[in-house]
């Protein structure tokens, strides 16, 4: 636990790292298989939009027998509702919706239908009319929203920041959009307006951590092409784990309340507009805490790692790099072999106790000029003559004033 609790302060000291920009290939690779089966299933399925989109009518029964899915699309399709309706069970009964009907007499003979099936009176079964003009200014507004939303986002960050951070939190609004959609039309969610609002709040949320990691990106890169010690992306990625933690700790935190407003919404009060809610809350927290993650840094990083002067400072650090590893392999190459001494070039002469004449040091000087250097057989003898300290006479070496006695 003691490791855990510290593993932010080493991620933020750059003592453990995660290379998050240096994988980006890994990452673009997988947010590009998520997108093309998004988009397939955005193409074949399409989304299903709720009532309130496409216009029709909606029955809430309120049931309080054995009421079966079959039974209600029966009974409906009898009393002319003309095509199959979609039947969604709630927390406290069934919503039956149909297309645009005829008139108005055909919308009571179903309510009246339903109520004499099921013993039910007609006051239980409650009747919501929507007309396709309404549904149509409801998509009208929710696209103008969300362009205006793109807008403004990307303005505010060309002025605080630059286009190019920009642009990355650009395609990461882009990614979460497209894989929010996606999953909505795979599986065959229904796209409510409060689907919309949710969608419009989770590019907020994913817009605000990509702007804590950019602003600590702008910090770290501030002044780079004067120190000239690290690479922008190797910059960009000490930025990106040193709000790890935090990002993550963040989305755990929005997470938990989201995840238990969709379980009770799905298990409990069944469909409804707080499912639609929560659900595109969840799916689209994920997706953009990956996406500020994995996706708008290392976008970042490629944009300006196009810049001219950034390209020649990674030239200058990949040249000092590979000089300092030759430098390195000749240092190891020119190394003595383990436990052998370097020889002497000249070997010492002990020296001679003073009681020792001018003779005897004579006679010595030739013995050690031809011994071998360092004492070993079979070594280089030493060239030249060696020039031996001269030794003061016994009469200079005697006190004066004293004589030698005979």
């Amino acid at each position: 636990m003691s490791g855990l609790g510290s593993i932010g302060g080493r991620l933020y000291r750059g003592e453990v790292s995660f290379d998050f920009v240096g994988r980006q290939r890994l990452w673009y690779k997988i947010s590009g298989a998520i997108l093309a089966i998004a988009a397939i299933a955005l193409i074949v399925f399409g989304l299903n939009f709720s009532i309130d989109f496409k216009g029709g009518v909606v029955y809430q029964v309120q049931t309080h027998g054995q009421v079966t899915q079959t039974q209600l699309i029966n009974t409906v399709t009898r009393a002319g509702a003309g095509t199959t309706p979609t039947v969604q069970r709630t927390g406290t009964g069934w919503d039956v919706q149909t297309p645009v009907l005829k008139n108005q007499k055909t919308e009571f003979a179903i309510q009246n239908a339903i109520a004499s099936r099921f013993g039910i009176s007609r006051n239980a079964v409650s009747v919501k009319s929507i007309g396709p003009s309404w549904g149509s200014q409801i998509s009208n507004k929710a696209l103008e929203a969300l362009i205006a939303f793109l807008i403004v986002i990307v303005v505010y960050l060309s002025v605080a920041f630059e286009w190019r951070m920009a642009t990355a939190a650009l395609v990461a609004l882009a990614h979460d959009i497209v894989i929010t959609v996606g999953v909505y039309a795979l599986l065959r969610f229904q796209v409510s307006p409060a689907s919309v609002i949710g969608l419009l709040t989770i590019l907020g949320y994913s817009l605000y951590d990509t702007v804590v990691v950019f602003d600590k990106v702008r910090e770290n890169t501030a002044g780079l092409l004067a120190t000239r010690r690290t690479t922008y992306s190797e910059a960009a990625n000490l930025a990106l784990n040193q709000t790890l933690v935090r990002s993550i700790n963040t989305s755990l935190i929005a997470l938990l309340p989201v995840v238990s407003i969709l379980a009770v919404s799905v298990f409990l009060l069944g469909n409804g507009e707080l499912k639609d809610l929560s659900l595109v809350l969840f799916v689209g927290m994920l997706s953009g805490t990956y996406s500020s993650i994995c996706i708008a840094t290392p976008v970042l990083a490629d944009l300006k790692e196009r810049e001219p002067a950034y390209r020649q400072l990674r030239k200058q650090i990949s040249q000092r790099a590979s000089s300092a590893k030759r430098q390195a392999k000749v240092a190891v190459g020119n190394a003595p072999p383990s436990g052998d001494q370097p020889a002497e070039a000249d070997a010492e002469v002990p020296d001679l106790p003073e009681e020792h004449d001018d003779g005897v040091a004579a006679q010595a000087a030739p013995v050690a000029a031809a011994r071998p250097a360092g004492g070993q057989s079979g070594a280089r003898p030493v060239s030249g003559p060696r020039n031996q300290p001269r030794r003061p006479s016994a009469a200079q070496r005697r006190p004066s004033g004293k004589k030698k006695r005979r």
